[in-house]
């Protein structure tokens, strides 16, 4: 069982750390509801029912934020899409990034015959954008730092593999990559 650390709590909010390999959100059948909501709504009974003002992808670990009351849920999520909110992801690709920095912008959507792959569409794609900065090379590996500027399914996953990206996926990422869910 994957330990659910609570950072910040308050009357308004939680700030918890998600673990990798633990749901965001409850998924479609019974082997898919151990997730954070759920822990949280059975821990904090009096909390909303739908907490989190915002989703990380199940094998990413990391900061989430989770409103304890409508009047707060309404704040935070205002603040997410005002994009007041600056979000950072670390991630190591499985390669060498030549550059050092820059932004990706492609447009994306899901892959209706393959869910939930999502696919370059640069006409009817919805718009998805990272700032990028790489802090090392490794072991054949860079590790960089994304700054996403919007808040797209698998965003940075398809910024980091796709050849208008940075051409390289994600070490571990089964679905753009070749790793298998979980792997380190």
């Amino acid at each position: 069982m994957h330990e659910l650390h609570i950072i910040h709590n308050d009357p308004d909010f939680l700030i918890v750390n998600k673990p990798g390999g633990l749901l965001a959100v409850p998924g479609r059948g019974p082997d898919k509801q151990d997730c954070v909501v759920n822990r949280i709504k059975s821990m904090y009974p009096d909390c909303i029912q739908q907490p989190a003002v915002h989703r990380l992808d199940m094998y990413t670990s990391g900061i989430m934020l989770l409103a304890r009351n409508s009047a707060s849920h309404r704040n935070l999520s205002k603040q997410f899409e005002q994009r007041l909110v600056e979000k950072e992801y670390i991630a190591v690709l499985d390669g060498i990034v030549s550059e050092e920095e820059g932004v990706i912008d492609l447009r994306f959507r899901l892959d209706t015959d393959n869910r939930p792959h999502q696919i370059y569409d640069p006409k009817q794609g919805k718009q998805g954008i990272s700032r990028w900065r790489k802090i090392c090379d490794n072991n054949n590996k860079s590790r960089i730092r994304f700054f996403p500027l919007t808040g797209r399914t698998h965003q940075l996953r398809l910024h980091a593999s796709h050849s208008l990206g940075l051409g390289i996926p994600i070490v571990g990422d089964s679905l753009y990559g070749n790793g298998k869910d979980g792997d380190k």
